[in-house]
């Protein structure tokens, strides 16, 4: 368990959780190029779907350990034999459906990567173009934010690619996570240091 950390202005979706301001302050709205990474992010938000965040955060090694640290090749080879022993696997969420997803979506990133450079230069092409999002990022706002213009067309073209548990809802919370877009209100301490990430950063190619 992270040890709590100080109350200063942070998104209040954070403030319950000591994992969830942790997860909030170092990972949530930075921007990501590993391909590793990034496969990761996607599968566990297929897993979320239905739950909790909080829930997904705090399995996140044993996801890891399941599925071989979500290295895509690994778990492209993953056969039945598998499925068996991850619907066995109490330290993660043993929904077959999202584990046949994982295995899938393996599968179709695989397919992807030959034709594009890296699954970080195919997601960054969905960012939003500089001025189409609101110049204050308010609670009230992000509250009502569930999806963009920018996760619907990504959902639609990875589905179009045969990946499953990527709809619209899905894809905006990948975008939130991974830095395509930064949705810290703007009174939290980690907005500057977010958009100052995206600053530093060079979009793949």
């Amino acid at each position: 368990m992270t040890t709590a950390l100080p109350e200063l202005t942070r998104c209040a979706w954070c403030m319950g959780s000591a994992d969830y301001q942790h997860y909030h302050d170092h990972e949530w709205g930075f921007p990501v190029d590993d391909d590793r990474r990034l496969f990761e992010k996607v599968c566990l938000e297929g897993f979320q779907s239905g739950l909790s965040w909080i829930t997904i955060l705090r399995k996140r090694e044993a996801f890891r350990a399941a599925f071989a640290n979500f290295q895509v090749e690994q778990v492209a080879r993953f056969a039945e034999t598998d499925i068996q022993r991850l619907l066995a696997d109490a330290g993660i969420v043993r929904h077959r459906g999202k584990i046949e997803a994982t295995i899938n979506n393996a599968r179709r990133a695989l397919e992807l990567l030959e034709k594009e450079n890296s699954l970080a230069a195919y997601f960054w092409r969905f960012e939003a173009a500089p001025g189409s999002r609101p110049a204050v990022i308010t609670p009230e706002w992000l509250r009502q934010q569930t999806t963009s213009p920018e996760s619907i067309a990504l959902s639609r073209d990875l589905k179009k690619r045969g990946w499953r548990f990527v709809g619209p809802t899905t894809m905006y919370a990948l975008m939130q996570a991974m830095g395509l877009v930064n949705d810290h209100a703007e009174d939290c301490i980690t907005r500057r240091k977010a958009l100052d990430a995206r600053a530093a950063f060079t979009v793949p190619q």
